[in-house]
């Protein structure tokens, strides 16, 4: 027989049960909670901007700078001539390319910095050199530019971790201006000469090149991006002494522009079905800073003062272009400028990437 004391020591029992039961249910509400808040300030947290470029000192030598976020950082001390021209981001690590004269004032000396520590490319007692382009894959590091041989002629290059490899044999002149690495293929946009003292438009896959140019006219390709099977190539080519911006689709070409007018495409992003292009075109006596979304274009600047968009990223909604108009290295996000200089020294943005 069941006495009262016990019955009320029951009693106590399920109460401290549904208490408990209670507590970790809070406990699991608040947890949950958090977490989606947490993932919402994360999803909402601002990208981080890389840019980099180049500034003039008071002395008028150009500094390679880093941008991040609109703060300047200087890779060089203005002692010699300098030059960033591309940036890539993996993981915590900046990757920058770029070029510095060496201490006797030649030749040019191609540069990666990887976190402000940087590397020769180039040996500094051959024959000038430039790193125009950076990407990093895995924990591999490709680079792409030019370096001039004992004839003076630019051969094109491409560097992995350090390595150089030669993608022309050096009898006419060649550069690389644009490296991209997709599934373990390396692919390098450029030009060469051909016979006829020609710039021929060139893509390599992998070491093997494709001519995207007939050879007519002078052409180059300045950006190369992979998105899965399709290959996208921007650039240029000259017609009759007339510049036509130009954009390769798996070899096909499209003009970007149809006026007599001069215009380039310097930079080539795709994401999804969308393809975005930075270049110029000129006006009157004006180069206006333009950014082509599937062919469509969009002026980003006036035209009152030259200016032209160099490079073009897109993370998320927001589309990302750097450049510059008069002596300002300059951002565009959808649309609206931002300088990352004041004006009182020439300055351009080169390259810029979106974390």
């Amino acid at each position: 027989m069941t006495t009262l004391s016990e019955i009320d020591e029951r009693m106590n029992m399920i109460k401290v049960m549904k208490n408990t039961i209670i507590i970790l249910s809070v406990i699991v509400l608040l947890t949950s909670s958090g977490c989606s808040t947490i993932k919402n300030i994360e999803s909402n947290k601002e990208p981080d901007v890389y840019v980099v470029g180049y500034e003039k000192n008071t002395k008028g030598t150009f500094i390679a700078k880093l941008w991040k976020n609109g703060i300047a950082q200087d890779l060089t001390d203005g002692t010699y001539h300098a030059t960033a021209n591309s940036v890539y981001v993996s993981g915590n690590d900046v990757y920058v390319s770029g070029s510095e004269l060496d201490e006797s004032g030649r030749p040019t000396v191609a540069k990666l910095w990887k976190n402000d520590v940087v590397q020769d490319l180039s040996n500094r007692r051959a024959q000038h050199a430039s790193a125009l382009s950076v990407y990093v894959s895995d924990s591999d590091i490709y680079v792409a530019g030019y370096e001039m041989n004992v004839r003076n002629i630019p051969v094109a290059k491409l560097w992995k971790n350090g390595e150089v490899r030669n993608l022309t044999d050096g009898s006419r002149r060649a550069t690389a201006y644009s490296v991209y690495v997709s599934d373990n293929d390396v692919y390098v946009a450029g030009y060469e000469y051909n016979k006829r003292g020609k710039e021929v438009a060139k893509l390599w896959k992998n070491g093997v090149a494709q001519e995207l140019s007939d050879g007519t006219y002078y052409a180059w390709a300045l950006s190369v991006y992979v998105s899965g099977s399709d290959t996208y190539v921007a650039g240029w080519n000259n017609i009759q002494s007339k510049g036509f911006a130009k954009l390769w689709k798996n070899g096909v070409v499209q003009d970007l522009i149809n006026e007599t007018n001069h215009a380039s495409a310097n930079s080539v992003y795709v994401l999804g079905s969308d393809v975005y292009v930075a270049g110029w075109k000129s006006s009157r006596q004006y180069k206006v800073a333009k950014l082509w979304k599937n062919g469509v274009a969009q002026d980003l600047t006036d035209g009152t003062r030259d200016a032209i968009a160099n490079s073009v990223h897109v993370s998320g909604n927001n589309v990302y272009v750097v450049g510059y108009e008069g002596n300002i290295a300059r951002i565009w996000r959808d649309g609206i400028a931002k300088d990352l200089t004041d004006g009182t020294y020439e300055a351009k943005a080169l390259s810029v990437f979106v974390k």
